[in-house]
C-alpha cells in the first residue's frame, strides 16, 4: 500500500516520504479500514508518540495522521460492534501507525459508524476538532446553558467547533483570535470577538469558562477572567498561573465513539459544520506538510477519489 512515513525526528517534516508499505493485519479487537480520507494535525510531528512506543523505544518508520474516515475491510479475532463493508470514522491510537495510508489497523472501540449521507471528507474533518471541543466544553468544563464562555482561536479548526457547540448548548460565546478571524468567528456563532493583536483581554468581563488552545501568557491572562467557581480548560499543557477562585484543567483528547455519534448527528441536522481549509491527495501530502503557507481550516487528505 501507499503510505506517508517519517523516519528521523531531527529531520522532522524534511524526512517525510511517500513509500510502499505492507498492508496492516488486524490484531485482536482491531479492524482494518480502507482509508478514504485522513486529516492532518499540524504539530503532530512534535508529539513523542509519533516517534516512540509507550516504553520510549524508537518505533520509526511510523505513519502519521490519526483522524480518518473509510470502510471496514477486515475484522480481528474478538472484534464486535463493526462489520466488513461498514463506513466508519474515528481516531487511531497515538502510539500506533496513523491513517496517512491506504489501509490502517484501528481498535474497533475507537471508531463510530459514519452515516451514508456524510462524506468521508467531512467525517475525517470532524474527528479531532469535534472530540476536542466536546470534551473541553462538556466533560472538563461542565458548560451549561446560560453560562458565558471565552473561546480562544474561535475562527480556527478546534475553536470554530467549540464555538458552534457552546452556542447550541445555550451559552454566551466570546471568541478571540487574530484580526482577520473576527468575521469567521462571528459566522460560526460567536456573539462578541476580541482581537488579540489590538484589544486587551483584561477588558473582558468575568466568564464561567475559558476554552484555551494557546497556553503561555494568553492562558495565564485568561485565568484572571474566571468567575468564582469557574474553569479554565486548555489543550496546551499546565497553566502557569491558575485561576485564583476557580480551577484549571489541561487535557489530551481521547477517542469516544458515543461522542462522535452525537457530533455527526448535529452535522446531519445542520446544527454543525466542518471548517475545512485545504483538500489534497495522498501523493501531495508531503508537500502539504512542508508548506509554509498559512491555511485557515482543517487540512484533509483524500486518500481515495
Amino acid at each position: 500500500m501507499k503510505a506517508i512515513v517519517v523516519t528521523d525526528q531531527a529531520a522532522g517534516k524534511a524526512g517525510m516520504r511517500l513509500v510502499e508499505r505492507p498492508e496492516p493485519q488486524a490484531a485482536i479487537n482491531d479492524v482494518i479500514v480502507e482509508v478514504h480520507a485522513s486529516a492532518i494535525t499540524g504539530d503532530e510531528l512534535s508529539w513523542p508518540a509519533t516517534w516512540t512506543d509507550r516504553a520510549g523505544k524508537d518505533r520509526t518508520p511510523s505513519i502519521p495522521g490519526h483522524e480518518l474516515a473509510g470502510i471496514v475491510t477486515a475484522v480481528g479475532y474478538g472484534t464486535t460492534g463493526l462489520s466488513i463493508g461498514q463506513r466508519v470514522f474515528g481516531l487511531t491510537d497515538w502510539y500506533r501507525d496513523g491513517a496517512l495510508a491506504e489501509y490502517v489497523a484501528v481498535e474497533a472501540r475507537n471508531l463510530a459508524p459514519l452515516p451514508a449521507d456524510v462524506s468521508f471528507i467531512d467525517g475525517a474533518a470532524l474527528v479531532m476538532p469535534g472530540l476536542t471541543a466536546w470534551q473541553g466544553l462538556f466533560e472538563h468544563g461542565r458548560l451549561r446553558a446560560g453560562q458565558t464562555v471565552l473561546i480562544h482561536g474561535a475562527a480556527g479548526v478546534v475553536g470554530s467547533m467549540a464555538t458552534q457547540l457552546a452556542r447550541a448548548a445555550g451559552a454566551y460565546v466570546i471568541g478571540t483570535g487574530r484580526a482577520d478571524g473576527r468575521q469567521p468567528a462571528l459566522n460560526f456563532g460567536a456573539q462578541e470577538y476580541v482581537d488579540l493583536e489590538n484589544d486587551k483581554l483584561q477588558d473582558i468581563a468575568k466568564v464561567d469558562l475559558v476554552f484555551d488552545i494557546f497556553g503561555g501568557d494568553i492562558a495565564s491572562q485568561s485565568a484572571g477572567l474566571i468567575r468564582s467557581g469557574g474553569t479554565l480548560v486548555t489543550i496546551a499543557g499546565p497553566v502557569e498561573t491558575p485561576p485564583a477562585n476557580g480551577s484549571a484543567i489541561d487535557f489530551v483528547v481521547i477517542a469516544d465513539p458515543n461522542q462522535l455519534n452525537e457530533i455527526v448527528q448535529r452535522l446531519r441536522e445542520g446544527r454543525l459544520r466542518t471548517n475545512i481549509g485545504n483538500i489534497s491527495s495522498l501523493d501531495d501530502a508531503v508537500a502539504i506538510f512542508n508548506s509554509t503557507d498559512r491555511v485557515s481550516g482543517k487540512t484533509v487528505i483524500r486518500v481515495r477519489p
